[in-house]
Parts: C-alpha cells; structure tokens; sequence
C-alpha cells in the first residue's frame, strides 16, 4: 500500500498547498506503482493534478481535461449559478471561450434540455470540449469567437456565457507556474488591462443575443468596473454579482431597453 503522507511530504516540499488531499488522489486514480510514480513526478514538477489525473471536478461533475488546455477553476462556478437562475428549460446556450466546456456541460446538467453550442480559438481546447459537450447533444466550434458559429445562432442565444482571458499581460509572471507554464498564454492573457477579448465579446453580443437572453462574463473585483464598461460600450445594461464562498466575479446582462 502506498505510504500516503511520504507522497505529501514531497508534493509538499515541491510547493504544493493541498499535498495531503493531492496525494490521496493520486493513490486513487493510479493503476500501477509506476504509473503512481510518474504522476507524482510530474505533479512535482509542476503540472496540473488535473492534467496528471485527466479531470477537474466542476459543480459536481467531472470535466475531462487535456494537456494544452485551461483548466476549470472552482470560481467559475459563479457563472454557472448566475446562468441557472436567468435561464430555462430549452434554452439556447453558448459557451464562449469554452476551454473544456466545464460552463456549457454545467449548465446542460442543472437546466436539461438546452440547446447547447461551444467555441473556443485553441484546437486543443475544442478537441476536449467536443468529448465533454457532444454526449450532452452539443455542437463545438473551433474558431475566434464568433467567426465560425452557424448564422442560424444569431438573435437566438439566451444565455451567452463568457469565460474569456482576463488577466493582464504584465500580471501572467505573478501567476502560479502550473498555470503560467502549462497553460496556453492565449487561455491568460487578456491584453494590457486585462479587459481586450471582453471587449470584443462584448462588442459583438447584441447580434447574438435573442430579446431578453442574458450575456454573463467572468472578471475580478479589481476589473469589474472595466468589464461593466464593456457592457454598457455593447449596449448592453451590466450589474456585477459576486460568490465570496467561490471567490468568483460574474457581470451579467442584457439588451439596453
């Protein structure tokens, strides 16, 4: 049997935070000692726990995760929530910048029944979606943004769900190397002040967007003034809710009246 706090001890030395519950995962999904053995040496040099053991856990579910792609993070999960309360049984749901498709696939699960489309610029991140959203009958689309999305979408979408890059370029060197050095910079990096892709979302959402459908975008507390001035510059009426329990930002809104 696997020594479970020798695997956290050098988890530990190698700066891992949560080596205890890491290291049990790991004697979890390891089928071998070898395989044991690898994973450990991977997680210390740095790379994703979900990446080594192929999923994240996203509101309840496991996503399947890939190498080259952003991995879900448990702040989203505010979008998730913020979605479910503005949408329906039925409803038509774009999940744009989709990475996995952890939103989408979220989403699908606590309404049933949507009509579910995903697009993301990064081949990686649509090979992955395709195997966590196609089982839930949805479509993925590989391109930047909304360029290759069916025309059929427009003026149909009720929740336009966002997850696009929003940090700095000068703040990706502050950030954690297992995110800094294993996922794509594009995944990170949202221009000088952070806010340049959800600009352009923003800038476009209107012609997708079907009469009272809502568009919802992660942010920070720092930028989410920046993010409600997106919005507004969209023509679209912002208001900035916020889970502290998941340390997650979300700016929802709707077509200006």
């Amino acid at each position: 049997m696997p020594d479970v706090g020798d695997i956290a001890s050098r988890l530990r030395a190698s700066g891992s935070v949560f080596a205890e519950d890491e290291a049990a995962l790991l004697v979890a999904e390891a089928r071998t000692p070898d395989e044991l053995e690898s994973m450990i040496g991977q997680r210390v040099a740095g790379l994703p726990l979900e990446v080594i053991v192929g999923w994240a856990e996203f509101c309840g579910r496991r996503i399947v995760v890939e190498p080259g792609v952003f991995v879900p993070r448990r702040r989203t999960e505010v979008v998730v929530r913020e979605a479910v309360a503005a949408g329906r049984t039925g409803a038509v749901v774009l999940d744009l910048c989709c990475g996995t498709g952890a939103v989408g696939a979220a989403i699908h699960a606590a309404l049933g029944g949507v009509e579910l489309y995903a697009s993301d610029v990064e081949p990686a991140a649509v090979r992955c979606a395709c195997r966590n959203l196609e089982p839930l009958g949805g479509l993925v689309f590989e391109g930047d943004l909304y360029e290759t999305l069916p025309a059929s979408l427009r003026g149909r979408v009720d929740l336009l769900v966002v997850n696009a890059p929003y940090v700095p370029s000068d703040a990706i060197a502050l950030m954690p190397p297992e995110a800094r050095e294993h996922e794509p910079h594009v995944t990170l990096d949202g221009g000088a002040d952070g806010v340049d892709i959800q600009r352009r979302v923003a800038a476009g959402a209107a012609e997708w967007l079907a009469p009272g459908g809502h568009m919802l975008i992660e942010t920070s507390v720092a930028q989410a003034p920046l993010t409600v001035d997106a919005f507004r510059e969209g023509g679209l009426t912002p208001e900035v809710r916020r889970a502290d329990d998941v340390d997650g930002t979300v700016v929802i809104g709707g077509h200006a009246r």
